[in-house]
């Protein structure tokens, strides 16, 4: 699809509500990093205007197969309720404390269930903090906030401003099947 956009110089948006890309043996044997590798590849090689728009969610390696900051859109809006971060804040806090229950184990310690939760509350609430589509746009990550009414007319203007500069030939790389 990325591909055919590139061909025919049309834009491309994007609509993230993305947790990350699937973990574990079981999508690892499905063939999900050559999928989310070929994915990214096509982001980062379209050479059409991209525009981003995070609806909901965009964690992880999700965040740059759907055209993050870092693959350069156009323009990349939020939406309020939207959320940003690497990961989730209760899988960075459960990962976190998954290494620290091992080492309390290696020690022959235990922790207790609200030592546990008391361990998880900093991560949660810097999670909770950075993730904000506020603390992202005051930190310029992110050409700001839309009011979600406001999307289409927003989207509409960006689209025909990028129309106004020329659109170079697409140069795809060879994409391994």
């Amino acid at each position: 699809f990325i591909e055919l956009c590139c061909q025919s110089k049309v834009p491309i948006l994007f609509l993230q509500n993305i947790t990350g890309f699937m973990v574990g043996k079981k999508y690892e044997q499905g063939g999900i990093a050559k999928d989310g590798a070929k994915m990214v590849h096509a982001v980062a090689n379209a050479q059409v205007p991209k525009f981003t728009v995070i609806i909901g969610a965009s964690n992880g390696a999700g965040n740059y197969g759907m055209c993050g900051r870092s693959y350069s859109p156009r323009l990349l809006f939020m939406w309020p309720n939207s959320r940003i971060s690497v990961m989730g804040g209760e899988q960075a806090a459960g990962v976190l404390l998954s290494v620290k229950l091992q080492q309390l184990k290696d020690r022959g310690q235990t922790m207790s269930p609200e030592e546990q939760k008391a361990f998880m509350a900093p991560t949660l609430a810097k999670y909770e903090e950075e993730g904000s589509p506020y603390y992202s746009t005051a930190r310029i990550w992110d050409d700001g906030i839309l009011d979600p009414c406001q999307t289409r007319d927003v989207l509409g203007l960006s689209i025909a401003m990028s129309l106004n500069a020329p659109i170079p030939d697409p140069k795809m790389g060879v994409f391994r099947m």
